[in-house]
C-alpha cells in the first residue's frame, strides 16, 4: 500500500484511500508514505482517508462476513482506529456521521457515498440519505455517483443536486 501511495503521488491527488480494515501499521505506513512522496515532489500532502464499511452493506452484511453489528459501531470504532493512525478522515454513511463528529470531532473529514436526490433509485446501496441531508449532518465532501451518470441529462442532474443542497 505504501508503495502504491509513492507510485500514484507523480499525480500530486488531492486525496487517496486505503481501507482501514487493513490495520494499523498498514494505515500509518500510508500516511508516511503520502508525506514522504509529497516532500519529494514539492507538493502538498494529499489527505490520507480511510474506508470504513460500504455503503451497500447494514448490519445482517456485517455479520455474514464474521464483522460485529450494528454497522454504526464498528464504523465509529474504525473511524477511531484511522484517527488514531494519523489519517485525515473516512469514507462513511451519512448515517454514521453524528455518531463519527461525536468520537473525531468536526475537523476530521468525512467522504460521504452512498447518496441519493429525494425519490431517486437507491439501487444497491443499503444505507443512503439525499444530498441535503448529508451536508447538514456534516459531510466534508459527497460522493455521488450513478444518480448522475446513470442520468439522461447528467449536467441537468448535477445542477439540481447542487441547486437542492443550496436552498
Amino acid at each position: 500500500v505504501a508503495g502504491a501511495i509513492r507510485s500514484v503521488s507523480s499525480a500530486a491527488p488531492a486525496i487517496v484511500n486505503v481501507h482501514a480494515a487493513g490495520g494499523p501499521e498498514m494505515m500509518k505506513a500510508a500516511k508516511e508514505a503520502a508525506k514522504e512522496a509529497a516532500v519529494a515532489r514539492g507538493v502538498p500532502p494529499p489527505l490520507v482517508i480511510a474506508v470504513t464499511v460500504l455503503t451497500s452493506l447494514d448490519d445482517s452484511d456485517l455479520v455474514a462476513v464474521g464483522q460485529q453489528a450494528p454497522v454504526v459501531d464498528q464504523v465509529v470504532r474504525l473511524a477511531k482506529l484511522a484517527q488514531a493512525c494519523g489519517l485525515d478522515g473516512v469514507v462513511c454513511s451519512a448515517k454514521e456521521l453524528t455518531a463519527i463528529r461525536a468520537a473525531c470531532g468536526d475537523s476530521f473529514v468525512t467522504i460521504v457515498p452512498g447518496i441519493r436526490p429525494a425519490g431517486g433509485d437507491v439501487g444497491d446501496q443499503k444505507r443512503v440519505v439525499t444530498p441535503q441531508q448529508a451536508v447538514a449532518d456534516g459531510a466534508s465532501f459527497l460522493v455521488i455517483g450513478r444518480p448522475i451518470t446513470q442520468a439522461d441529462d447528467p449536467a441537468q442532474v448535477a445542477r439540481g443536486i447542487v441547486a437542492s443542497i443550496q436552498e
